[in-house]
């Protein structure tokens, strides 16, 4: 086996790992929103709560690295470079739980709403259903070339893994509601506008010609469809799942997931 090969291998089977990781806890915060609700807790209170466990944890994390050491007796070169790398890696966590400590709303009203959502009988058909009232249609060309626009976000079209990407947006664009639909381009410029530093970051880190790329993952960033996507994962991320779900393999949008780090992350 090739030292690419291996390198490959084992860097899957880190994200198979980190994956689970992700799973159980995405498991466990939903028990305990359900906890605290029990308790009296409102939802802005829990939101509070697991913000500051999840920041803790980040923080311990970032005190394990800070306080790691070089091998004994290495050379004074490689000295240098290993501080140097647990500086970038420390900085990176602390950024990390800055951005927790302040993402974290929304999340246990969310797991109420599914709760609620998933205990609700099923009721039976209206004998005659009102009539449809027509929708505002939603040109998937008019998207695209809106997301076109934001070049700093998106890689070059000669470097992207898909020049046609029309599924992906396709399913994207079933998870706008109708009562979203009309105005729906320009809450997107809003939307990329204001997360501009974090959608630059995502394509450097994980874009066409990063080291993630190179291992075959992470095909999605750098499509101008992926705008759509991650507004989307951040709007709707239960519904947007579901409808993946029925269409397109899911290990494209559980990379985007995991690069993203959205307030709600659903990938098993």
């Amino acid at each position: 086996m090739s030292t690419e090969q291996h390198d490959a291998d084992a860097y899957g089977q880190e994200l198979a790992r980190i994956s689970h990781h992700q799973h159980e806890a995405t498991d466990a915060r939903f028990m305990v929103f359900q906890a605290l609700a029990a308790v009296g807790l409102s939802s802005e209170q829990a939101d509070d709560v697991v913000a500051k466990l999840e920041v803790g944890a980040v923080a311990g994390a970032h005190t394990w690295i800070s306080e790691s050491s070089p091998p004994h007796k290495s050379e004074p070169r490689f000295e240098d470079g290993w501080f140097a790398g647990v500086r970038d890696v420390a900085s990176y966590l602390l950024r990390i739980a800055d951005t927790t400590a302040n993402a974290g709303r929304g999340r246990a009203a969310s797991s109420a709403m599914l709760l609620a959502h998933l205990q609700q009988p099923h009721s039976p058909a209206p004998a005659e259903a009102p009539a449809a009232v027509p929708a505002v249609e939603l040109d998937a060309k008019d998207v695209l070339a809106a997301a076109e626009r934001f070049t700093w976000a998106v890689a070059a079209p000669g470097v992207r893994h898909w020049p046609d990407g029309s599924d992906f947006l396709d399913v994207a664009l079933s998870a706008v509601s109708p009562e979203e639909r009309e105005g729906y381009i320009e809450h997107l410029a809003v939307f990329v506008e204001g997360h501009r530093d974090r959608l630059e970051e995502l394509l450097r880190a994980y874009g066409p010609g990063s080291r993630p790329a190179s291992h075959g993952r992470y095909a999605l960033i750098g499509q101008p469809e992926t705008l759509v996507i991650v507004e989307r994962m951040e709007a709707v991320p239960f519904l947007l799942r579901s409808q993946w779900e029925k269409e397109l393999e899911t290990v494209f949008l559980n990379d985007l997931e995991f690069a993203w780090g959205p307030r709600i992350r659903l990938n098993r």
